[in-house]
């Protein structure tokens, strides 16, 4: 998605953000110019860093170089000046890509290495976003406290009855509006973390929880049935299970799609279609996300204009593949080779699917089959065969 061209209509949209990470959404040179002011000097040049905070093309499909680059922020969050300041550049480059509703997502344990309070570590973020609230009146803002897996259950709880006293509810300023967990997911089920979950509950706080981005359907499912999730975050392999997917759909729980951040830590594999198209399929609720966009160099505009790329049927344009494809899977073909669909002014095609297909067919390639079909129709209809 680092190329997708951004319309101008895709500009002009209000747009949401529920799922933004503010250690991996740091502006370059925002950190690289605190770095220098606390005389830190862990490379030489802006282009060093630059690299170490970006995930590179090469590096793109693993999940550990993915969260390699969340060591050099962790630098500079310690202190409360330096969270409100970064709190603040983040809510200013949302504005600024017309999101109107935000949401960041913290892990306040993590930044109280210097001496801060969990408190005043979600205190110094409200801080940043409320300054940019106060110059845009139309924003809506709000903060999801992030328990670490790592840390365990009791860590959690405890952090839970903290993060309460801070809940939106409570006060007249942008607060916390949310409780979620996130962190390696394998040997760390959901279920573990339900006491705390209850506290949040207890206090008025919404509930989000990172699930299926690294594990199986499984975890989503206990984030829905034993922590009470109204949203999930990431959920690739929902699309695996039937009756999960049956399930978000009919609780109207929203699933936050991050596409460039799946792609590139390999939750979604390179060359398969994005699991959106399953869940809109299927009639389940979904926001378009950004995750990190610094560590995925992306924006609201381009991760928006990619998915709307994607559900349009990516348009039967000029050609721009030299072969020619005979095969059930012409469309899935093009669509995997990086491509569109072509057609040319005086090609006759069918797009056919077999019997033998069906066993394999999963509701993540059923829904791309079904959602082909329907472009195909609908645009073409009077000069295809078989769509």
């Amino acid at each position: 998605m680092r190329d997708t061209l951004v319309p101008d209509a895709v500009r002009a949209l209000a747009k949401v953000e529920l799922h933004q990470h503010v250690d991996g959404s740091i502006p370059p040179s925002l950190l690289w110019s605190m770095l220098r002011r606390f005389e830190l000097h862990p490379v030489e040049s802006f282009a060093d860093m630059e690299r170490r905070l970006v995930l590179q093309p090469d590096e793109e499909g693993s999940l550990l170089a993915y969260l390699d680059k969340f060591h050099y922020p962790l630098w500079i969050t310690q202190f409360y000046e330096n969270i409100q300041d970064v709190a603040e550049a983040i809510t200013r480059e949302a504005v600024a890509h017309n999101v109107r509703t935000l949401e960041l997502r913290y892990s306040p344990v993590i930044h109280t290495f210097a001496g801060l309070t969990v408190r005043q570590s979600i205190r110094a973020v409200l801080s940043g976003i409320n300054r940019v609230r106060a110059l845009h009146p139309d924003l809506r803002a709000g903060l999801v406290v992030i328990a670490m897996r790592q840390h365990g259950p009791h860590i959690a709880k405890i952090l839970a009855r903290q993060t309460i006293g801070e809940a939106e509810h409570l006060h007249d300023r942008s607060g916390v509006v949310g409780f979620d967990i996130a962190g390696p997911e394998h040997g760390n089920p959901p279920t573990l973390f339900a006491d705390a979950f209850r506290v949040a509950r207890v206090g008025g706080l919404g509930i989000t929880v990172h699930a299926g981005e690294d594990a199986g359907p499984e975890y989503v499912w206990q984030a829905v049935d034993d922590l009470g999730a109204h949203r999930i975050g990431h959920g690739c392999s929902a699309v695996h299970d039937r009756e999960l997917m049956k399930r978000l759909a009919r609780d109207r729980i929203v699933v936050e799609c991050c596409p460039s951040s799946n792609y590139q830590t390999g939750a979604v594999k390179a060359g398969t279609p994005h699991p959106i198209l399953a869940f809109l399929e299927a009639g389940v609720r979904v926001a378009i996300c950004t995750d990190n966009t610094t560590v995925s160099d992306t924006d609201q505009d381009r991760e928006t204009a990619w998915v709307a790329e994607v559900l349009s049927g990516s348009g039967l344009d000029a050609v721009r593949f030299p072969i020619a494809y005979a095969d059930v899977d012409f469309c899935l073909k093009i669509r995997a080779d990086g491509g569109r669909i072509v057609v040319t002014p005086r090609a006759r095609l069918q797009h056919l699917t077999s019997v033998s297909r069906d066993p394999d067919r999963t509701p993540l390639t059923a829904a791309q089959f079904e959602h082909e079909r329907r472009a195909l129709r609908a645009k073409w209809g009077g000069v295809l065969l078989g769509v």
